[in-house]
Formats: structure tokens, C-alpha cells, sequence
């Protein structure tokens, strides 16, 4: 009985045998050989028959990626979109907040939830002592430091930091700076003689409302536009201007129910 080879390398398709017949030649070098024409000319295996993925040039603006959007939600924008700080970062980030203590402990309160570990260095300890006992995490969660007493707090991916810096006017050069996986938030109430250095520090910075005399220089140090400017001095408690390199973006922040219940109403005022 004749016996046929199912060898894809097989040059004649069939094998010997002891019957006087032979087998007729198989197909599959026929196929192969054709294949193999396919793919040198370029067309690849058949694929299923669809359309191209392709969109229009009017459909390509309402293609939006989600790009960089972890991080603190501290608010929604003009748009009611949330607005997303990311404290989270391996390269040293410190950001300036020239605002109330409202916002500054809201912020730390929503970094706290979301697993970093924030110290607070300040004069005002009281002020912060019940948002600790709110947390009920202990330090792991939230510490309070005399100003100059922060100790190392050996940040890492793992066990991200936040530094809170609620230092009054005239903050002193902090023991404990930016690093890898550990970032700043230095609070400041108004302008001061400090202001500039810190501003020039800062990669972000934060203006809630001020004076008519502040605004002027605030304007001149994030070189806002006039319209900017003249908008700082009527801002509502809870609004913030945030300042980037190349950005700027009013922020509403509205508190949850317990953290109305835990901080009162947004105020610019402490």
C-alpha cells in the first residue's frame, strides 16, 4: 500500500511503497510554493474583510486619551471636569500655594486617601491636630512637625511623601526638601519679602485670592495677563488660579460632605 508524506518540506509529496501503483501528487508544495509568493510580494496572510480603522479629520478633536490624569483631585475646572494634581512623582516637585489653610488641608487630606504619607511642618499644630485624629492612621498617614523638626521620611515608590509646609510669612529653608517620590506644598498666606525665591522655586504654583497691590505682583512674577490680574482680587473662597510653565487654570474646590463636616466651608480667611 502506498503511503502519502504529510512533510511541508517533502520535495515530492509521496513516499515509497510496495504497491505497483503510484499515488497522485499531493498539493500542499503547490499551496506552500504559493504562500510563499504571497509573503515575498508583501500582502501578508489574509485577514478578515473590514473597513480601515480611520477617522476623519473633523472626527480626530473628539479623540481624547486619559494622559497623566492620576494623581489629587483638588477641583473641577471651568469646563466641571476634575482638576488633578500629581504630588506622586520620582523627579523633586514643590509647589507654592499663596492661599487659606482651608485649601492647604483639603489637599493634604485627599493626598492622604490616596496612600502617600504627608508630614506637616508648623507653628500651628492645633490647627492640625484634628484632621489627624480624623485619619486614625497615625503617622503612617499624618504627621505634624515643629517647624525645623522634620525628620528624614525616606520616601519611595512604595510609601510616596508629601511635605505640607505651613510655616507663616516668612517660611525658613525647610531641613526636609523635594526629592525623589516626595514633593513639597509650601503654604503661603500672602506675598512676602520670600515670595519671589519661592515662586522661582516652585514648578507650580497656586493664587487664591489677593489685594489689588498683591496682584499686581503676582502678575509680574508668573507673567500673567492683564485680565488675569484684575480677576485675582475678586476670586470666591475656594477658587484658585493654578500657574504652570506654560498653563494656567481656574480651579473650583468643593469639599465633601465630611469634609465640610471636618473643615466648615471653603474660606480664604484662617
Amino acid at each position: 500500500m502506498a503511503t502519502t508524506s504529510t512533510t511541508p518540506g517533502s520535495d515530492s509529496g509521496t513516499g515509497s511503497g510496495s504497491g505497483s501503483g503510484s499515488s497522485p501528487a499531493s498539493p500542499l508544495p503547490a499551496a506552500a510554493a504559493g504562500l510563499r509568493a504571497a509573503l515575498r510580494g508583501g500582502f501578508g496572510l489574509p485577514g478578515p474583510r473590514h473597513g480601515h480603522h480611520a477617522l476623519s479629520a473633523e472626527q480626530v478633536d473628539a479623540l481624547a486619551l486619559p494622559i497623566g490624569d492620576d494623581g489629587v483631585v483638588v477641583g473641577v475646572d471651568a469646563q466641571s471636569h476634575p482638576a488633578v494634581l500629581g504630588f506622586n512623582r520620582p523627579t523633586p516637585y514643590d509647589v507654592l500655594l499663596i492661599g487659606g489653610l482651608w485649601t492647604a488641608q483639603v489637599i493634604a487630606l485627599r493626598a492622604a486617601a490616596t496612600g502617600a504619607r504627608v508630614a506637616v511642618e508648623t507653628g500651628r499644630a492645633e490647627s492640625w491636630a484634628q484632621l489627624v485624629g480624623a485619619l486614625g492612621v497615625g503617622p503612617a498617614g499624618m504627621s505634624v512637625h515643629d517647624v525645623g523638626r522634620v525628620p528624614p521620611l525616606g520616601a519611595s515608590a512604595g510609601s510616596p511623601v508629601l511635605v505640607v509646609r505651613d510655616c507663616g510669612m516668612r517660611p525658613p529653608r525647610g531641613r526636609v526638601v523635594s526629592g525623589a517620590w516626595q514633593s513639597v506644598l509650601t503654604l503661603l498666606p500672602y506675598l512676602s519679602p520670600v515670595a519671589p525665591r519661592l515662586v522661582r522655586q516652585a514648578r507650580l504654583v497656586g493664587v487664591q485670592r489677593v489685594s489689588p497691590d498683591e496682584a499686581t505682583q503676582v502678575g509680574r512674577l508668573l507673567g500673567l495677563p492683564r485680565g488675569d490680574v484684575e480677576s485675582l482680587p475678586t476670586l470666591a473662597d475656594g477658587v484658585t488660579l493654578w500657574c504652570a510653565e506654560r498653563d494656567r487654570q481656574y480651579v473650583m474646590t468643593r469639599a465633601t460632605d465630611a469634609e465640610n463636616g471636618l473643615l466648615g466651608a471653603a474660606r480664604r480667611m484662617d
